[in-house]
C-alpha cells in the first residue's frame, strides 16, 4: 500500500524516500540497537510488531548495513514538517551534568539541591526562586529538604535546566558515592532562560548566549549572580536514585533511559515516543554535519514545534561543552510502521 501524509497535532508527515535522507547510508545504523530496544519497553502505538521482531533479532550479528536494511524492510520514512509547511526547525544539545557534591553544608559546598517541600501541592504557584531564597516563609518550608551540597550556584542552575545530573556526593564520614538526582517536581512558576535576560540586558550579544559564556558572564560579575538567577523564577526539585550502571543515561519523558548520541527530545505532539527520527543538522563545535538516526525518548518545555529536537550528548565534559553551544539548523524524518 502507497504510503499518504500523516496528520499530527501540531506536524504533518509527508512520505519520503530513503535515497531522501541525507548520510542515511554512512550512519553506524547498528549503534540504534540498544536505544530501540529502550524504547520498544514502551512501545509507541502501531508498533508492538516490529518491536516483538526487533527483540528477536540478534544485535551482535548486525553490521551497519544489516541493521539499514532491516529498518528500511519494516519502516516507511516522512518528511517531518510544521502544519504551514515549514520543513527546517532547530536542534539544541542537552546533557547529564556531573557535580562534585557534600552531603552536609561545608565552606565549599552550601549551595543546596532540594527535595520537595511537603507543602509543594498546598500552595500553587509556588514561591519563585527569589521568593525561596530570600523570605523567611519560603526558607522555612525548605528546611530538612537538602539532598546534597554544592559550591557554585550555577552548577545548581544547570542541574535544574537540564532535568537531572550525577553528583560525586562525599558523605558525612568521608566516603565518596556516585548516585544520580533525577527530575520530581518544579514550582509551578514560568521557566525563564537567563541567556535572554543576559541577551535582553545587553549583557551578550544572541550570538553568545551559549552556556560557557553565560558561566563566564558570572565569574566576572559575581555581584550579580543573584540578579541572574532570579531572572528565572522556576525552580526544580530532585530525588535521589542510585546509579548501578553508570553507562546508563537518565530516563526520559517516554521512561526508559536516555543513550548519548541516540536519544533526543522531542514535542510528542508532533513525533510520539518510542519514534525512530533521521536527524539533518552539524555539529556545533566543529560545524561538521551530524547525520543519524535517534530515538524520541524524551521532551521538555521549551521543545514545542513539529521541527524540532534537542540532543542528548551524554555526561561529562565534551558532552557540556557539545550541548552548552548547540543551536543548529534541522531536518528530520521519522521513520514508521510500514502499513500492512
Amino acid at each position: 500500500m502507497t504510503a499518504t501524509p500523516i496528520l499530527r497535532p501540531r506536524a504533518r508527515w509527508v512520505p519520503a524516500r530513503w535515497a531522501d535522507l541525507p548520510g542515511w547510508e554512512q550512519d553506524r545504523s547498528a549503534e540504534l540497537w540498544p536505544a530501540l530496544l529502550r524504547g520498544c519497553d514502551r512501545p509507541a502505538p502501531g508498533w508492538a510488531g516490529v518491536c516483538a521482531e526487533a527483540r528477536s533479532a540478534t544485535l551482535p550479528s548486525f553490521s551497519d548495513e544489516a541493521a539499514r536494511a532491516w529498518l528500511q524492510q519494516r519502516l516507511q520514512p516522512y518528511r517531518v514538517e510544521a502544519l504551514d509547511g515549514a520543513a527546517e526547525g532547530l536542534i539544541t544539545g542537552y546533557f547529564e551534568p556531573l557535580v562534585e557534591a557534600s552531603r552536609l553544608p561545608r565552606n565549599e559546598a552550601r549551595v543546596p539541591l532540594y527535595a520537595p517541600p511537603a507543602d509543594l501541592a498546598a500552595r500553587k504557584p509556588y514561591w519563585t526562586r527569589q521568593q525561596l531564597d530570600t523570605l523567611p516563609a519560603a526558607r522555612t518550608a525548605l528546611q530538612g529538604r537538602a539532598i546534597a551540597y554544592v559550591a557554585d550556584p550555577l552548577d545548581a542552575l544547570i542541574l535544574q535546566i537540564q532535568g537531572s545530573g550525577r553528583l560525586n556526593i562525599t558523605e558525612p564520614d568521608g566516603s565518596r558515592k556516585l548516585v544520580r538526582v533525577a527530575f520530581a517536581a518544579h514550582n509551578d512558576q514560568p521557566y525563564k532562560s537567563v541567556g535572554r535576560w543576559l541577551i535582553e540586558q545587553g549583557e551578550l550579544a544572541p550570538a553568545q548566549a551559549s552556556w560557557p559564556a553565560i558561566k563566564a558572564w558570572a565569574r566576572a560579575n559575581p555581584k550579580r549572580i543573584n540578579e541572574l538567577l532570579w531572572s528565572n523564577p522556576r525552580v526544580v526539585f530532585f530525588r535521589e536514585e542510585p546509579l548501578p550502571d553508570a553507562q546508563l543515561g537518565p530516563k526520559g519523558a517516554q521512561g526508559v533511559p536516555l543513550t548519548p548520541g541516540r536519544s533526543i527530545a522531542v514535542d510528542p505532539q508532533s513525533i510520539p515516543y518510542g519514534t525512530p527520527v533521521w536527524l539533518d543538522a552539524s555539529e556545533p563545535l566543529t560545524n561538521t554535519p551530524l547525520r543519524r538516526s535517534a530515538m524520541a525518548q524524551d521532551t521538555g518545555s521549551a521543545i514545542t514545534g513539529a521541527v524540532r529536537a534537542d540532543y542528548f550528548w551524554g555526561w561529562g565534559a565534551d558532552a557540556e561543552a557539545q550541548a552548552g553551544r548547540m543551536k543548529q539548523a534541522l531536518r528530520q524524518w521519522v521513520l514508521w510502521p510500514r502499513l500492512p
